[in-house]
């Protein structure tokens, strides 16, 4: 029997049906960088778990890759860029059209942003390097993250940052810019430990912050394919690349030589595991940078005299989450200088050597109890890589179990973040 109050709630319910949740995400995605994606992936996947009636927005900064491939509206992160055109030998000109130009689209586009986050009652920024300045400077990252936040509090929109990475952030400004933004947030939480700790280095208390894995760890456990163990064949090396010009990239002045020097000791590395029968498979965790990357390391190869007549170099096609991890999950050990290469071989069970080229890899591999498997890539040593190798093949059936254990250790600690973030939604 229905009592008076039941009908008196559900007539109430009728007038006024709940509505469902608004939930936009902030962030690097739709840049064809892999990793970020599969971020992406594992914050909508998990989102949908706990607000299955949610409508989930982006604004980021590749809007149209992240709307094809995540199939969510998603809004661009900074003002659109367009040709400013100089006045004829004025420099004054020059200038006073680049600031008016810049100052007009930074208007209109605050404009759009207060309609995109208007009724939104979530902006999360999951994961990924978004507090850095090294590639973008003050104007970049650091300015949009502010932006974005203040824009969000203004309407009156929580605010989250969920298992980000941060730094190196260089300049003053930027760091004025992250602190702010970090300050209006409801919920920070940080990746790793080395990021928690730059955030308090550059002056904003980070003391009651909480740090959870790395979201790609909460993909789901169905994308995480096993395949029949291969009897009688070459053991498969997954061997990744990046594209490495030193800490300040491309524009230190020893930058190609740095890159010439990493694809070399790569190709000397992929050299000696061939002469020791074994398969190699070539991996990229970046679209956009890794391809050509990964071209001139086959190119080396073949000068050398290596072509792949016997299948025993792989080369597929790799421009999606799904597709790297179909080829990951087709090696017996990964060697990568990329970060969420590394977490996916993890999680299909795979032991990993991380070619280290920021403080994350260390965090990473020190926190799963692997640090003796992180190697730095500057001035790597291929002697010492072959090493390491021979002690991670010696040691990888000993070593699946820990890794098994280590990463299903880190979907539990996400799952209680996403418990308690989206059940306060």
């Amino acid at each position: 029997m229905i009592s008076n109050l039941e009908v008196l709630n559900r007539l109430q319910t009728e007038k006024n049906p709940v509505k469902p949740k608004k939930i936009t995400f902030l962030g690097l995605f739709g840049q064809q960088n892999l990793g970020n994606d599969c971020t992406l992936q594992a914050m909508i996947y998990n989102a949908r778990k706990y607000l299955p009636d949610a409508e989930f927005r982006c604004i980021c900064s590749g809007h149209e890759d992240t709307s094809e491939r995540h199939n969510i509206s998603a809004f661009p992160m900074g003002a659109m860029s367009g040709k400013v055109f100089p006045g004829k030998n004025n420099t004054l000109l020059t200038l006073l059209r680049k600031v008016f130009v810049r100052i007009t689209k930074e208007v209109l586009h605050g404009v759009r942003g207060f309609k995109i986050l208007k009724g939104s009652d979530v902006l999360v920024a999951p994961g990924t390097g978004l507090l850095v300045d090294h590639t973008t400077g003050f104007r970049g990252y650091p300015y949009n993250v502010f932006k974005w936040s203040v824009i969000a509090k203004m309407c009156r929109c929580k605010l989250l940052f969920v298992s980000v990475g941060a730094g190196p952030i260089y300049h003053p400004l930027s760091r004025w810019f992250i602190r702010s933004a970090l300050s209006l947030a409801e919920y920070r939480s940080y990746r790793d430990t080395f990021s928690k700790q730059y955030i308090e280095r550059i002056g904003f208390d980070s003391n009651s912050d909480p740090v959870y894995p790395d979201l790609a760890f909460s993909l789901p456990s169905a994308m995480m394919t096993k395949r029949d163990h291969r009897s009688g064949q070459r053991p498969v090396i997954g061997v990744g690349v990046v594209d490495y010009y030193g800490q300040s990239g491309k524009l230190q002045r020893r930058g190609d030589d740095i890159y010439r020097d990493y694809v070399n000791k790569t190709a000397i590395f992929v050299t000696w595991l061939l002469e020791h029968n074994y398969s190699v498979r070539v991996l990229i965790g970046d679209v956009k940078y890794d391809s050509s990357v990964r071209q001139d390391l086959i190119e080396l190869l073949e000068k050398r005299g290596l072509k792949d007549d016997e299948g025993q170099i792989v080369n597929g096609t790799i421009s999606s989450v799904e597709q790297l991890l179909s080829q990951l999950e087709k090696t017996d050990i990964v060697i990568s200088p990329r970060f969420h290469n590394i977490i996916l071989a993890l999680m299909l069970n795979k032991p990993v050597i991380s070619l280290s080229h920021h403080q994350k890899f260390d965090s990473l591999m020190a926190g799963l109890g692997l640090a003796e498997y992180c190697l730095h890539i500057e001035n790597l040593n291929v002697d010492r890589l072959i090493e390491q190798f021979k002690k991670v093949a010696k040691n990888s059936e000993d070593l699946k179990p820990y890794i098994k254990r280590k990463t299903e250790e880190y979907r539990k600690a996400l799952d209680e973040q996403y418990t308690f973030i989206f059940n306060d939604v």
